[in-house]
């Protein structure tokens, strides 16, 4: 089935020979067992009976098959939020010692996470642009180990060339892993592509409605799910059952929202492009922003996200924002609704001058998650609020 269709159809558990329509939520913190060594057994392996919440869930695990079945992947690991399917991967993979490399571009969490890792133990970190395989090739050392990406970069748009980067990491013996938060699996598939490991923020596009916390993290091949599955449980970053439930709920309009989100970012982009108040626009589906090649060869569209800076600096960007009455001023994306945030302020606020212009981010820089209403309307505030 194609990934329209497997959005609609997610699996669902067979019940006393018939199939539920929607998937239950398992509203339950354990599973009872008849028999002592089956119970014993069984707390210790991914994908086997249920017994308690910590480490596997009906709701929960139909939701990581779901992903897993999008992505192309063998198995995943849900958890409680984006983050903490970036930590239970990071943390369970890396030891001190350890070098990892990241591409330039990257979500303030990540990057504020990534700076914890060097200071607190001991990982060293080189960054690389996202699209250049020999500088890659260039910062490997006996100790790395990982290959951190982005198929889009938060929040400026700069998209990784997967084919190059991941197959750079794989003839190393590296492992790399690729966030697709921004870009779904209806825009790109990394495992497709040569990546080992598959992060998401159900928060965001997955779920699609503003409503839930959550993260997933999709593998390649069964052993390395295992690996960080046992770091994973002994963690704690379980989701919630109904968390998933709402999540799965999502997904089924997933294809649908995508086509609208990428439509009204391209309908915005550009008019904000040919608007004498703004001195950039970042979307790769503009053919002068410096992804747009690589853009075209690794996603079926550009995404829903788009940032721009204004000429003015921060004072512009604050009276925009203050001005600003149909989007709303919010964290985080991928809901209906489109919303407007400052990064250096707020997302990427962790970082220094010097990783914020390494980021792509400047004072003046708006990210736009844009929603599903009618694009005429979100023009009409945007504009306004530019005036």
């Amino acid at each position: 089935m194609r990934p329209e269709t497997r959005t609609v159809h997610l699996p669902k558990p067979s019940v006393t020979g018939s199939v539920p329509i929607s998937m239950p939520i398992y509203q339950t913190s354990g599973f009872v067992f008849d028999d002592p060594a089956a119970f014993a057994e069984e707390m210790g392996r991914p994908g086997g009976a249920y017994v308690y919440g910590r480490y596997s869930n009906p709701t929960v695990r139909a939701l990581e098959e779901a992903v897993a079945g999008l992505e192309g992947g063998a198995a995943a690991i849900a958890t409680g939020s984006g983050m903490g399917a970036i930590n239970c991967v990071l943390l369970g993979l890396l030891q001190p010692g350890d070098h990892l490399i990241a591409q330039e571009a990257l979500y303030g969490g990540t990057a504020a996470m990534i700076n914890d890792l060097v200071s607190r133990f001991g990982i060293t970190v080189s960054y690389v642009p996202e699209d250049d395989p020999a500088a890659l090739r260039a910062a490997v050392t006996p100790a790395t180990k990982l290959v951190y990406l982005e198929t889009i970069a938060n929040p400026v748009g700069q998209v990784a060339d997967l084919p190059a980067m991941c197959s750079a990491a794989r003839d190393l013996g590296l492992i790399s892993v690729v966030d697709n938060t921004f870009a779904t699996p209806l825009l790109c598939r990394p495992l497709e592509l040569g990546a080992d490991i598959v992060l998401h923020s159900v928060t965001k596009y997955l779920s699609g409605h503003a409503d839930v916390v959550g993260g997933i993290a999709v593998f390649a091949d069964e052993e390395l799910h295992g690996k960080v599955w046992h770091f994973a449980i002994e963690l704690g970053a379980t989701p919630d059952p109904f968390a998933a439930w709402l999540s799965l709920r999502g997904m089924q309009t997933l294809a649908l929202r995508m086509e609208r989100h990428c439509a009204n970012a391209r309908h915005l982009a550009t008019r904000l492009a040919a608007h004498p108040a703004v001195s950039a626009v970042h979307w790769a589906g503009l053919e002068n922003h410096r992804s747009h090649e690589v853009a075209r060869k690794v996603l079926a569209d550009f995404g829903g996200v788009l940032a721009f800076d204004i000429a003015g600096g921060r004072a512009a960007a604050d009276s925009f924002m203050a001005s600003i009455r149909l989007a709303l001023l919010a964290p985080s994306l991928g809901g209906v609704e489109t919303l407007v945030l400052h990064p250096a302020s707020t997302s990427h606020r962790a970082l220094n001058a010097a990783e914020l212009a390494r980021t792509g981010v400047t004072e003046g820089t708006v990210r736009l998650a844009v929603g599903i209403e009618h694009p005429d309307d979100l023009w009409a505030d945007i504009e306004q609020a530019l005036s």
